[in-house]
């Protein structure tokens, strides 16, 4: 030895020695080597006579021993491993070594140090039990691989793999797995018990005093992995299951996630190496993406571009770019995508498998139970028992507050091609038509609660009410809830109708939504909804539903997506139309709209010149809409007339919309004309601040913006929080910095064009303070010198 005196003893005490020599405690040599000090405390007291070789390297590197030391300390380590046996049969297998580990595995940092942390938590009394559960293809085998080697120097007493063939037709019972996990610790065939409860009972005894690590592959069920566990002993035992299981007690959970952009493409490199994604790094990432992040998706296509190093990741990006061959370029060899969901999808009870595949024909990116139900042909409740069940085995996601589910990209594709298979065009246009007939109803009723002009009644018996009253939204609330929630499933409802021809059903629907479109005119998916509506109205050959509906999409072009040439060739097809069928009140809104676009092509006059039509088109009228439309027209018209550099006169029209809201309209409730009012007290506002009246601009602004606010209506909120903010600003109000700053993001939000006029405020506001604090700087600096020269 170095000293010149010679180890003695068993392997204990001989790394008690060598540590002793070195100078170092257990936490120190622990920390060297990667060894906990629970199990190094184990080592020197003899509880661990005979680690495996691989601990004994790491301790003899940290300890710095020669090779004739290290070679020594071996000997001593493999006296006090068990023999191996000489039983013959089935169960003589000998241990159940760890599977290869994966060079270029990728990622995982957190959930790793979960678990390293978790092995250094296990004693005595703390056999330590970690799930690793989620959807096909997350890479749960090769993370509990990874993991199992990366810990097994802190298990000194042995590490074991056992995969349970969760996924085969006929999985692996606990019977069976304990007689291969007793074999593996040297229990000859004869002297394995025969009964399940035995045979786990000695597994248990056996275990523990012993420092190891379990890794149970592919488990099915908790009944399986329960007669599994340890009962005692710092054991850790690591189960990958598909399932959540759910029913196993005192568990840690490993939670995979798919991997992030960036480590998919690491991932990549680490496959096909970093030459190839260097030179085509656009392809890369796009390469990513179609494999939806998930790890076995992005393998399979790192190991096919592996097998073709000629070939260009731009050629399989075009691809799988083609959804209908996604999943068909997704495999290599034995490796394929299709396969992994499908071991999962056989396993299904019939019901949940109808559930899966009819809810990849959902709209949006993610569905309700309700859309579930009514896509699977099942009951409310039997379609939530379902969408559980699926959560629960890895093939949906739940969100994290609402009742909604989600699918994976890739089992998205998959689920679509079983409808394909398994039902057949008709019964997937059956469950279509009857989800787009539920959901169009329920869409109009919940859409009514919205219309003042009805007050929550349907419109001349145009709709049937809602399909389930019991469950229809109570109240505007919960109607706007639901309207937002299910924006993709009620538009997708509404395309299928107006494209197989239910025209009358798509005109209901859409002028059911006239009013709640003006709350939400953020929404670019209402020129949709309006082009369809006009188009079904044409197919019907009614021109006065045609001029009613091409006014909406006039108005859905200007408002939603600021677009004035469409808008202005929208408002003039609906001017011929309404003239057409002699409607005035829709001529009136046409030269409206009409107007609106023309203005915002910046031709002034002649939009003042429609709107003065309109007025006085309207003013001819006698109903109560014809007076809610001149309101409108004249708002406008005032707008436009303070803008042109007359505020004068656009002061008298707005007084003159505000006239006409307080003497009231007959037939329509106090809080549509409060509405109304509203928009005349912000136009007013603008007057007055066109006229320099800063004090008298300030009250009419504050009372349109809290008549907004009070109404949930953000678009139009968003627009008279800056008005009143540049108001505030002209009065060096303190209150002007954080208006505009509130009102920049409402806008940025609702992606108005006057966003950029919000944050050029703002510019100016910080400019003007900046210099105003230069100014009494230099003020004050003055006076200074005045009093020293005193």
């Amino acid at each position: 030895m170095r000293d010149g005196t010679p180890l003695t003893g068993d392997f204990g005490q001989r790394l008690r020695q060598l540590r002793t020599r070195a100078g170092l405690s257990q936490e120190a040599l622990s920390h060297a080597a990667g060894v906990s000090v629970r199990a190094l405390a184990d080592m020197e007291r003899g509880r661990t006579r005979g680690p495996q070789r691989r601990t004994v390297q790491v301790l003899a590197e940290a300890l710095g021993l020669d090779d004739a030391e290290a070679a020594d300390l071996e000997k001593s380590a493999a006296v006090g491993r068990p023999r191996p046996r000489t039983a013959t049969g089935p169960a003589a297998t000998g241990t159940l070594a760890l599977p290869r580990d994966i060079k270029d595995f990728t990622a995982r940092g957190t959930a790793l140090a979960g678990l390293l942390e978790l092995a250094r938590d296990t004693g005595p009394d703390r056999p330590e039990v970690s799930v690793v559960a989620g959807q096909p293809g997350l890479g749960k085998t090769a993370f509990a691989v990874h993991a199992a080697h990366r810990l097994a120097p802190h298990f000194p007493d042995g590490q074991f793999a056992l995969d349970l063939h969760g996924m085969d037709p006929e999985p692996t019972t606990p019977r069976d797995a304990l007689a291969r996990l007793l074999g593996a610790l040297g229990i000859a065939d004869a002297a394995i018990p025969a009964g399940t409860d035995d045979r786990a009972g000695l597994w248990r005894s056996l275990t523990g005093d012993r420092r190891m690590l379990l890794l149970l592959d592919n488990a099915v069920d908790e009944s399986q992995v329960g007669p599994l566990l340890p009962g005692a002993g710092p054991a850790l035992t690591i189960v990958t299951s598909r399932h959540s299981l759910a029913g196993l007690e005192s568990v840690h959970r490993t939670d995979l996630a798919l991997l992030r952009r960036e480590e998919a493409i690491e991932l990549l490199t680490r496959i096909i190496g970093p030459e190839r994604v260097r030179a085509e790094a656009q392809a890369a990432r796009d390469l990513a993406d179609l494999c939806g992040q998930l790890p076995l998706a992005v393998r399979i296509a790192g190991q096919r571009l592996l097998s073709r190093p000629h070939e260009r990741l731009s050629k399989l990006v075009a691809r799988l770019a083609a959804e209908g061959r996604r999943l068909d370029g997704l495999q290599a060899g034995s490796l394929r995508v299709r396969a992994a969901f499908a071991l999962s999808y056989r396993q299904l009870p019939t019901d949940a498998r109808t559930f899966l595949r009819r809810a990849a024909l959902a709209a949006g990116a993610d569905f309700s139970p309700e859309t579930g139900a009514l896509l699977a042909g099942l009951s409310y409740d039997d379609a939530v028992a379902c969408a559980e069940e699926l959560t629960d085995a890895g093939l949906l996601q739940s969100d994290a507050a609402a009742e909604r589910y989600r699918f994976h990209d890739l089992l998205r594709l998959y689920a679509a091609e079983q409808v394909a298979i398994e039902d057949g065009p008709e019964i997937r246009d059956a469950a279509l038509d009857r989800t787009t007939r539920w959901m169009l109803r329920r869409a109009t009723a919940a859409a009514l609660h919205f219309d003042v002009e009805h007050e929550g009644s349907p419109p001349g018996g145009a709709h049937d009410g809602d399909p389930d009253p019991d469950g229809a939204p109570a109240g505007r609330e919960e109607a706007r809830a639901w309207l937002e929630a299910e924006r993709a499933q009620w538009l997708a409802a509404l395309r299928r109708a107006h494209e197989t021809g239910r025209h009358q059903q798509v005109l209901d629907t859409a002028q059911a939504m006239h009013w709640f479109s003006d709350i939400n005119q953020h929404w670019e998916q209402w020129v949709e909804v309006f082009q369809r509506s006009a188009d079904s109205a044409r197919l019907l050959g009614s021109r006065r539903d045609e001029a009613i509906h091409l006014n909406y999409l006039a108005w859905s072009y200007n408002m939603c997506v600021h677009d004035p040439h469409n808008a202005l060739t929208s408002a003039d097809a609906a001017l011929a139309a309404a003239r057409d069928c002699g409607d005035g009140l829709q001529e009136g809104w046409a030269l409206g709209y009409g107007a609106g676009a023309l203005h915002r092509q910046g031709l002034v006059p002649e939009a003042q010149t429609r709107l003065r039509a309109g007025a006085d088109c309207l003013a001819s009228q006698k109903s109560a809409q014809a007076r809610l439309a001149e309101l409108t027209i004249l708002n406008s018209l005032g707008t436009l007339l303070r803008q042109a550099g007359q505020p004068v006169e656009a002061l008298e029209t707005h007084r003159r919309s505000e006239r006409i809201c307080r003497a009231g309209i007959p037939g329509r409730t106090d809080e549509l004309i409060a509405l109304y009012h509203a928009v005349a007290r912000q136009q007013i506002g603008n007057d007055l601040a066109a006229l320099e009246r800063w004090p008298e601009a300030e009250p009419p602004l504050r009372q349109a913006l809290a008549a907004f606010e009070t109404a949930q209506m953000p678009a139009w909120a968003g627009p008279a929080r800056l008005d009143l903010g540049h108001v505030l600003s002209a009065l060096g109000h303190p209150e002007a910095r954080a208006t505009l700053l509130a009102a920049r993001d409402d806008l940025t939000g609702l992606r108005s064009p006057r966003q950029a006029e919000a944050a050029a405020a703002l510019e100016a506001l910080s400019a003007l303070s900046a210099s105003s604090t230069s100014s009494a700087s230099s003020a004050s600096s003055a006076s200074e010198e005045t009093t020293a020269a005193r």
